[in-house]
């Protein structure tokens, strides 16, 4: 006799619903390798490229959807790390434009890059293990 297949514990939540969040990290997990491996730097490829850009919308459009269960919680993550590093990014182009300001900046763009990068890993491993995350 086989044993059955195990299924996760999902709480309650439609299971199409943690599959596109799976998409969505996805989508910018894929930004973030764009920034890496192109000229772009990771917090520019991760705002400005399509991936993420899809990924936010998709967050938008789907977040009714999933407030009030545990996957709100991804949501918000996904959200508030985009919009964090739009500012970052803002943040970056004052200093840029400076002379006394460009050695900060390209600090800031290097730690904006692995601050998206760990987001991104820690949200997906968070939800693979079917947790929250926090803000």
């Amino acid at each position: 006799m086989t044993d059955p297949v195990p299924t996760p514990d999902l709480r309650g939540v439609r299971p199409s619903l943690v599959q596109l969040t799976h998409l969505i990290y996805g989508l910018h997990a894929i930004a973030v390798l764009v920034g890496v491996t192109s000229a772009a730097t990771v917090a520019g490829g991760f705002v400005f490229g399509l991936p993420s850009l899809c990924a936010v919308f998709l967050n938008y459009l789907k977040r009714s959807e999933v407030n009030g269960t545990w996957l709100e919680s991804h949501f918000r993550w996904q959200i508030r790390t985009f919009w964090f590093t739009f500012l970052g990014l803002i943040f970056y182009g004052l200093l840029v434009i400076t002379i006394i300001g460009i050695p900060l900046a390209w600090i800031l763009i290097a730690v904006l890059g692995l601050w998206v990068a760990y987001r991104v890993v820690r949200g997906w491993l968070a939800l693979s293990g079917v947790e929250t995350v926090g803000n």
